[in-house]
């Protein structure tokens, strides 16, 4: 079997970039890990999910993985940089909230971002603030709980939608015509923050940038699958994989064959 591209997250919500890895990079083989019994990384302090994450890319480099992606705001926030210099030999792709890309939408120079507290705590959020800051107003909302939706499978119940609105009026009070979605989870309730927001204010994520550098990398590194039939996903959790698969069944196109319960 080549050697498989490995993705985590603290739960499902990475499943939103590996949906646009998967479209991008079909061919290649992957291993996804949901670290579900951790969710939401948002809560736990910044030594917690440091400790997470080594142990997750620990686990995914003794499954052969030639590169990661950590497929999570907080977690990259909080121990990118660790997991970068403890696995040297092999390329770590991250995640970021698209401040950026944010910056040359916007109309009217109003940006929200939605969040997890630990990403918005985070030093290299501030740095992306101060970057990309220049001639925008950039309004902030730790949105607590709605990881947890997801992953639970309530992404489209009343209690959902109600936080969301208790997150999102904030922001549209400012005017925002531009939204950040700053955590992978978030992609999953685009519709129903799309209800709420309505069709002037415009919803940006960062999956299909971060599949882009994720072929951008395989590619330079002379690592991208040579296969020319369809990879295959296997996916792993720290939680109830009976659960899980359940809930992935509601957001993976694909058959989900298993889902393998792993302690780390």
């Amino acid at each position: 079997m080549p050697a498989p591209l490995g993705v985590f997250d603290s739960g499902i919500g990475g499943v939103s970039i590996l949906l646009e890895i998967r479209k991008l990079l079909n061919n290649e083989d992957v291993i996804y890990f949901a670290d579900s019994a951790w969710c939401p990384y948002g809560t736990k302090s910044v030594e917690q999910v440091r400790e997470r994450t080594l142990k997750i890319t620990n686990f995914l480099v003794s499954q052969k993985s030639k590169a990661i992606v950590a497929a999570c705001n907080t977690a990259c926030s909080a121990g990118l940089d660790l997991i970068r210099a403890k696995n040297q030999d092999i390329p770590v792709i991250g995640v970021e909230p698209a401040v950026k890309p944010a910056h040359s939408i916007t109309r009217n120079g109003k940006i929200g971002v939605l969040l997890t507290s630990q990403t918005l705590q985070g030093e290299k959020f501030s740095v992306l603030v101060e970057k990309f800051g220049d001639g925008v107003e950039i309004f902030t909302q730790p949105a607590s709980g709605l990881a947890e939706l997801v992953d639970q499978g309530k992404k489209d119940e009343q209690e959902t939608v109600e936080l969301l609105g208790s997150y999102l009026q904030p922001l549209l009070a400012q005017g925002i015509d531009t939204l950040v979605l700053g955590c992978t989870h978030y992609p999953f309730l685009y519709d129903k923050i799309l209800e709420i927001c309505g069709p002037s204010v415009t919803l940006v994520d960062t999956g299909f940038a971060v599949a882009k550098q994720t072929e951008r990398v395989l590619d330079y590194k002379k690592i991208i699958s040579e296969n020319k039939t369809s990879g295959s996903v296997i996916f792993y959790t720290s939680g109830d994989a009976v659960f899980v698969k359940k809930i992935l069944e509601t957001l993976w196109p694909e058959k989900v064959e298993n889902v393998t319960h792993i302690d780390i």
